[in-house]
């Protein structure tokens, strides 16, 4: 229940900043706090096990690149003036491509 509180207190904190400032709220929403309290959660659930732990940050390290892509598209594809639905497909799309080649390379 405590993971769900936190991680809504975040996505509502960046959505009502983004009102006032988008690029701060964009800012937020792709920090490390997210990672830091996964990290946090899970160390804490596999202690005895820093395989896990050890894994879980080289995964995260390389999948910035996939997220970085989504970001790269959809912001390509809203300077394009592309409808909202057009924009997640190519985003969600493009990262899943990256994902998939992510998840190949780190095997």
């Amino acid at each position: 229940m405590i993971k769900i509180l936190v991680s809504l207190g975040v996505i509502i904190a960046a959505t009502a900043i983004a009102k006032k400032l988008p690029s701060i709220a964009g800012l937020i929403s792709v920090m490390p706090l997210t990672g830091a309290m996964i990290l946090v959660w899970v160390y804490l659930e596999n202690k005895d096990d820093l395989i896990v732990v050890q894994d879980f940050t080289k995964g995260a390290f390389w999948g910035i690149l996939p997220s970085v892509l989504f970001y790269l598209v959809a912001f390509i594809c809203f300077k394009k003036h592309l409808p909202l639905s057009v924009v997640l497909i190519a985003s969600f799309g493009s990262w899943l491509g990256a994902a998939v080649i992510h998840q190949w390379i780190l095997k």
